[in-house]
């Protein structure tokens, strides 16, 4: 295989140790190969003295990384065949690399950024959004839930943010990444080039930091600020019936859409979206990732993942037909199934 046709592309740049996603087509989608090669490259770099740091991007104009290879996991999981859960493990694996790794780890948001493209990048030392740079967990609306971490920092960011991006899927924008605290700098495209050059000299994560900081710019006012109040009000609640009745109490144009947007996810997603986060607030990063393996081998077991899929992916008609179809219709058995120790055994780590 050339270096076009490869997955993903490493090199090392004046002491910066690169790392391209190379599906443009599927908007970089990551596979198990990729995620496999990943955490074997930064194993090795983490050893190099060559490498100050390491700089993460997608190839195209597109995205960073707009999820997994859902269509694989799709037509694996439904056959029983174990690639699927394999999938899962070797990702989390790698996301829990990046999160430990203790050299500078700078991701660009370079275009969409969510599900596997989350994983590779908001675990780093340092995230940085461009003018193109979208991002989001949208992971209830194809029955899974928002994992790669998702556990740990959606709750770790202010106030209610973690669990309103959680449950609505909501896109932010770059000016809107750093008052969420998903990314920690905005630094315009064309100044791309002189700082990962820059980058080459960092001794350290505080380098790294400094050497962002002299490149990065205003992004603007966020569009979630002015509606922060809300989201704390409404998503402070005990269940995700109860954050659905505060939006209907606030009446406001910004609740009513929140809400309708929620009632189009899977009902059993949002229940494990909540419970997850919720829990993730007290747990540490491996501690979260074993819960999200648990719940990722519960949606391969079950229902909405696949017609999420279907309805989303493959057939695209945007209407799955979820079961249990409301919340009321789901038992706590339902949810508890996907938090037990699945059949071959809890994400384990080196």
């Amino acid at each position: 295989m050339s270096a076009a046709e490869a997955e993903i592309l490493f090199a090392v740049e004046n002491g910066v140790g690169r790392v391209v996603l190379n599906r443009p087509k599927a908007l970089n989608a990551l596979t198990r190969d990729m995620a496999l090669a990943l955490d074997a490259r930064l194993a090795e770099w983490v050893r190099d003295p060559a490498v100050a740091c390491v700089w993460i991007e997608g190839a195209g104009d597109r995205a960073l990384g707009a999820g997994g290879d859902i269509r694989r996991l799709y037509d694996t999981g439904r056959a029983g065949d174990p690639y699927a859960r394999g999938f899962f493990r070797d990702e989390y694996r790698m996301n829990r690399r990046i999160y430990r790794y203790p050299k500078p780890y700078v991701a660009i948001y370079s275009g969409i950024v969510m599900g596997g493209g989350v994983g590779v990048s908001v675990h780093g030392s340092h995230r940085i959004a461009i003018e193109r740079t979208v991002f989001a967990m949208p992971e209830t609306g194809i029955g899974l839930f928002p994992d790669v971490g998702g556990g740990y920092f959606l709750p770790r960011l202010p106030g209610e943010i973690g669990l309103f991006l959680a449950l609505t899927g909501t896109r932010l924008k770059a000016a809107d990444c750093l008052y969420a605290r998903v990314a920690d700098a905005f630094v315009p495209e064309a100044k791309l080039g002189e700082l990962r050059q820059a980058l080459g000299t960092a001794r350290n994560r505080q380098d790294a930091g400094a050497i962002v900081a002299r490149f990065a710019q205003d992004p603007g006012r966020s569009t979630l600020e002015p509606h922060r109040a809300t989201i704390d009000r409404c998503f402070s609640t005990a269940s995700v019936q109860a954050v659905l009745a505060a939006f209907e109490a606030e009446g406001s144009d910004f609740a009513r859409a929140q809400a309708a947007t929620i009632r189009t996810k899977s009902p059993t997603s949002l229940e494990l979206a909540f419970r997850q986060i919720r829990a993730g607030r007290a747990l540490d990063f491996e501690e979260v990732m074993r819960m999200e393996y648990r719940i990722a081998c519960g949606c391969l077991a079950g229902h909405d993942f696949y017609e999420g899929v279907r309805a989303v992916v493959i057939d695209k008609d945007q209407a799955p037909r979820w079961r249990p179809a409301s919340l009321s219709d789901i038992a706590a058995a339902d949810i508890d199934r996907h938090f037990a120790p699945p059949p071959d055994g809890d994400l384990t780590f080196d």
